[in-house]
C-alpha cells in the first residue's frame, strides 16, 4: 500500500501543480486581454481621428465645389443677359438696315426718274441715322460683353498684386 499512497501523493502534487499553472494562465489571459483591449482602443481612437480629418477634407472640398458652382451660375446668368441684349441689338440693326436698303432703293429710283423729293431724301437720311445708332448700340453691347469678361480677370490681378 505504500506504493499506492506514494502514487497518490505524487498524483496530488501533480494536480496541485496543474491547478497553479491553470491559475497562472487565467491571470495571464486577464493581463493579455486588458493589454489587447488597450491596444484595440488606441487603434480605434486613431481611426476616429483619421475619420474626422477625412470628414473635414470632404467638407472643405464640398464648400469649394458649392462656391465654384455658385460662381458659374452667376456667370451663366450674366452671359445669358448679355446674349439676350446682343440679340435684341442685332434685331434692331437688321431692321434698321432693311429700312436703309429700302430708302436707298427709293432714292435711286427717284434719281433715275429725275424726280427727287425732299421727303425721300429725309427718309433715306433718317434710315441711315437709325442704322448707325443700331450699329453703335450693337457695338456697345459687344463692348459690355468684353468688359464683363475682363472685369473678373482685372479684379483677380488686383487681388494678387
Amino acid at each position: 500500500m505504500s506504493k499506492g499512497s506514494e502514487l497518490e501523493t505524487r498524483l496530488g502534487r501533480a494536480l496541485d501543480r496543474i491547478a497553479r499553472s491553470a491559475q497562472g494562465l487565467g491571470r495571464a489571459s486577464e493581463v493579455t486581454t486588458a493589454t489587447q483591449t488597450d491596444e484595440l482602443q488606441a487603434q480605434l481612437d486613431a481611426e476616429r481621428r483619421k475619420n474626422a480629418k477625412l470628414s473635414e477634407r470632404v467638407n472643405a472640398v464640398r464648400q469649394r465645389q458649392d462656391s465654384s458652382f455658385a460662381t458659374l451660375e452667376r456667370r451663366l446668368a450674366r452671359m445669358t443677359e448679355q446674349l439676350d441684349l446682343q440679340s435684341l441689338e442685332m434685331l434692331r440693326l437688321k431692321k434698321a438696315n432693311t429700312k436703309l436698303i429700302e430708302a436707298n432703293r427709293k432714292l435711286r429710283e427717284d434719281t433715275e426718274a429725275n424726280v427727287i423729293e425732299a421727303s425721300t431724301v429725309n427718309r433715306a437720311l433718317l434710315a441711315e441715322l437709325e442704322a448707325l445708332r443700331a450699329e453703335r448700340a450693337a457695338e456697345m453691347a459687344e463692348m459690355e460683353d468684353v468688359l464683363g469678361e475682363l472685369k473678373p480677370m482685372i479684379e483677380a490681378g488686383e487681388t494678387n498684386a
